[in-house]
C-alpha cells in the first residue's frame, strides 16, 4: 500500500484572517508541517507578533479582504516572500449577529463583502496565480460552517454568507477541475474563539452549550487533521467537497 503523508515541506500558503481565532491555529499547525506561511490580516502588530513567534518560515501581510486592490498586493507580498504560493486558507470572517429585523444594512453588506465576496476574491486570485504558473498540486481550503444549512436565527447574515462559501467553492471546483486545483470547504460546529466568547459567557449561550449532544464546545484543534489533509498531496482526488466537523452538534 502507498503510504501517504501530511509533511507540507516545500508548500507556501496564505491564510487570512490569521490575527486570531483560527487563522492563527491554521498558521501555526501548517508551519510546524513544514510549509511556508503568509499570516494576512488587517491587524498587523497581531500578525507581526506571530510571525516573529513562527519565524523565517512566516511573514505578516496586513490585507482587507472585502478589497480585490487589497488581496491582489497580499500575494505579490507572499509571492515575493516564498515565491509561488500553491495553497490558500480563505478563513477570513465576521459574525454579523443580529435578529434580521433589527441588524443593519451596513452590517448585512459588511458580513457578506467579507465573508462571501473576500473568500470567493482570495480562492480567484490564487487560483489565477496557480494556473499562470503552472501548478498541478494547488491546494485551497474555505471555512465555511454548520449555520450554512442549520437554521441559525440571529445569524441571518452570517449563515447565508457560509451557505455562499459553501456553494461558490463547488462551483469553483468545477471550473478549475482541469487545472490542478483542489477547492474544498471545511465547516466548523462552534469553537470557542474571539468571535464568540462573550456569547458563550451570558445564559443564553451556555444553554445553548447544553443542547449540543456532547454538551460542549469544540478545542480550536478539531480542524487540525482536516485541513493537513486538504493541504496534502494525500487530498489529490478530493474536490468540491464540504467537510462537516463539529462534534454532533447537528445531530
Amino acid at each position: 500500500m502507498t503510504g501517504f503523508s501530511f509533511d507540507l515541506s516545500g508548500r507556501s500558503a496564505l491564510v487570512t484572517g490569521a490575527s486570531s481565532g483560527l487563522g492563527d491555529r491554521f498558521g501555526r499547525i501548517l508551519s510546524a508541517s513544514g510549509a511556508n506561511v503568509a499570516l494576512a490580516a488587517r491587524r498587523k502588530d497581531r500578525l507581526e507578533a506571530l510571525a516573529s513567534e513562527l519565524g523565517s518560515s512566516a511573514k505578516a501581510i496586513t490585507m482587507d479582504v472585502a478589497s480585490e486592490s487589497d488581496i491582489i498586493a497580499g500575494f505579490d507580498a507572499a509571492e515575493e516572500a516564498f515565491g509561488s504560493i500553491d495553497t490558500v486558507i480563505a478563513n477570513a470572517g465576521v459574525d454579523g449577529t443580529g435578529m434580521v429585523t433589527a441588524i443593519s444594512e451596513d452590517e448585512i453588506e459588511r458580513t457578506l463583502a467579507i465573508n462571501l465576496k473576500g473568500a470567493i476574491l482570495s480562492a480567484r486570485e490564487g487560483a489565477k496565480r496557480m494556473m499562470a504558473q503552472g501548478t498541478q498540486n494547488g491546494r485551497i481550503v474555505l471555512i465555511a460552517s454548520i449555520t450554512a444549512f442549520e437554521p441559525s436565527p440571529g445569524l441571518v447574515a452570517y449563515s447565508a454568507s457560509k451557505a455562499g462559501v459553501v456553494q461558490a467553492a463547488r462551483s469553483m471546483a468545477r471550473e478549475w477541475a482541469r487545472k490542478g486545483i483542489c477547492i474544498n470547504t471545511i465547516s466548523p460546529g462552534y469553537i470557542r474563539t474571539e468571535i464568540n466568547d462573550d456569547w458563550f459567557e451570558t445564559e443564553a449561550g451556555a444553554k445553548q452549550i447544553a443542547r449540543f449532544p456532547r454538551k460542549r464546545l469544540m478545542d480550536q484543534n478539531g480542524l487540525d487533521a482536516m485541513l493537513l489533509f486538504l493541504c496534502s498531496d494525500a487530498s489529490e482526488f478530493v474536490t468540491g467537497t464540504d467537510f462537516v466537523l463539529d462534534d454532533g452538534q447537528t445531530l
